[in-house]
């Protein structure tokens, strides 16, 4: 009794929170109760409000971009969907990197530094746009330099998964994720706002004028991004002291590129490509495209609901993941997605675009538009939520099967590990891909309207690429009798 008394002391000892976290059981339900649970919750709550400023800054061009020639900056439409589309090419390329960090750096490290990173295009966007003759290449450049923050979702959200046991992954995950996508929605809401009043004094610079209507205002276009400043800075100090490292999570860069080999790795990134890419795609074109199919209707009042939904309803996709089947969810969702693209061109005014719907109102009616793109939002969160719970679960899978039929102790141990370092990779490396619907989506629009008049085009491709996300995953997750049920 006394023995058994020491030894739990001493693991325990070891677990608790330092920089690294020597022991680290989720799977034991003990360790759970008695200490790993309040640790893991620690990291979470630091991990959120990081994961908020990395999308507020990702997404912050989605709205400083239709600013732009009300101050004078003169920029072609197509020129401006480039802006919008830039952070989430750079944010998705540099994803593919960030995904395999947290094995090599150590979670608690890399947040601090890729957090504090974003203070790079934050300060360089607030004196940028307080000079019209700034170059469009400049401003390209800063656009690209936002992508920082769109890197940090992979590496967040393969940390967070290593803290978790995987019954509980997909509602930690989708806490993680969907308060972290907040951060869209909250710029786009609170960047209208923050930009009517000189806040900083002379440390935020001069106001601009801009005219709408014959009538004149001063803005200070500069807050926008200069609001996010201290924010990041108390978050990478946070991150820094109060989070943790996980010795076991170490893992080279060898044994993370298992997942290449995968099947399942391919399959599931293009699955999140259709649900987060979406959700961040249209997330950055919303506002441009209110604007160039109801010019009369101010995008900035509206466009901010739609990410607020998709990011409120992430979370509740990973519970109902959890509870209904990963692969249901998702099955579902995507068949409601493609129908909801449908309303969209119901809803558009026609005669503009070569391949408008050959019925609806004539006019179009932004209110419905409006509302069937609250349905796309809605479900690009759901899925997102169901995507996520599906990969670890999966590679846990594909693990278990290896083992044969009587595996050793230490054989089940040694494969839960490469089971979740697999699969913390498989989710950074799918919201890698998936990120790159971000630069699709608005540069497809630009596109369309200027091959057709319209965005017609681009939407019937995004109907039927959500059809075919129904295939696959009903043939290889959903069926009965399906390669690897979820």
């Amino acid at each position: 009794m006394h023995a058994n008394t020491k030894t739990a002391a001493k693991a325990s000892a070891r677990s608790r929170p330092g920089s690294v976290l020597t022991l680290w059981r989720p799977e034991d339900k003990q360790f759970w109760e008695r200490e790993g649970e309040a640790i893991a919750r620690i990291n979470l709550w630091i991990s959120v409000p990081a994961l908020f400023l990395a999308f507020a800054i990702w997404q912050v061009w989605s709205v400083v971009a239709v600013n732009l020639p009300a101050l004078g900056f003169t920029y072609s439409t197509n020129q401006l969907f480039w802006l919008a589309a830039a952070p989430a090419l750079s944010g998705a390329t540099l994803r593919i990197f960030y995904s395999f960090m947290v094995p090599l750096m150590g979670g608690r490290r890399w947040t601090a530094l890729s957090t504090a990173s974003l203070l790079i295009p934050a300060i360089g966007i607030g004196y940028a746009v307080q000079d019209a003759s700034t170059g469009y290449p400049t401003m390209l450049i800063l656009a690209l330099l936002c992508g920082l923050g769109g890197g940090n979702f992979s590496s967040s959200m393969a940390n967070i998964s290593f803290f978790f046991p995987k019954e509980r992954k997909g509602s930690a995950l989708g806490v993680n994720a969907g308060l972290g996508n907040l951060g869209v929605s909250v710029v786009q809401f609170l960047s209208p706002l923050v930009i009517t009043a000189g806040i900083f004094g002379v440390f935020g610079g001069d106001a601009q004028t801009i005219t709408k209507a014959g009538e004149t205002t001063r803005v200070w276009a500069q807050n926008a991004a200069f609001i996010w400043v201290p924010w990041i800075a108390i978050a990478s100090l946070a991150a820094w002291f109060g989070m943790n490292d996980i010795a076991d999570a170490k893992a080279s860069f060898a044994a993370q590129a298992a997942i290449f080999r995968r099947k399942h790795n391919w399959v599931m990134c293009l699955l999140y490509l259709g649900t987060f890419g979406s959700f961040i795609g249209f997330a950055a074109g919303f506002p441009l495209l209110i604007k160039s199919q109801f010019p009369a209707v101010n995008p900035l009042a509206y466009a901010w609901l739609g990410p607020l939904l998709g990011a409120l309803s992430r979370p509740f996709g990973g519970w109902l993941a959890d509870k209904a089947g990963g692969a249901r969810v998702t099955f579902w969702n995507f068949l409601v997605m493609a129908v909801a693209v449908v309303g969209v061109l119901y809803f558009l005014p026609k005669g503009s675009g070569g391949y408008a719907l050959g019925f609806g109102p004539a006019e179009g009616s932004f209110m419905g538009f409006f509302l069937m793109f609250l349905v796309l939002f809605l479900t690009t969160g759901i899925g997102n939520g169901s995507t996520f719970s599906m990969i670890p679960a999966i590679f846990l899978a594909l693990k278990q099967r290896e083992l044969g039929a009587h595996p050793s102790e230490e054989a089940q141990a040694h494969a839960l590990k490469e089971g979740n370092t697999e699969g913390a990779a498989a989710l950074g490396f799918a919201g890698a891909l998936g990120a790159y619907g971000g630069f699709f989506i608005p540069k497809s629009y630009g596109s369309s309207i200027a091959a057709t008049g319209g965005p017609e085009l681009a939407l019937w491709v995004f109907a039927a690429f959500y059809v075919l996300c129904v295939g696959v995953t009903w043939w290889y997750y959903a069926r009965r009798n399906a390669e690897m049920p979820c």
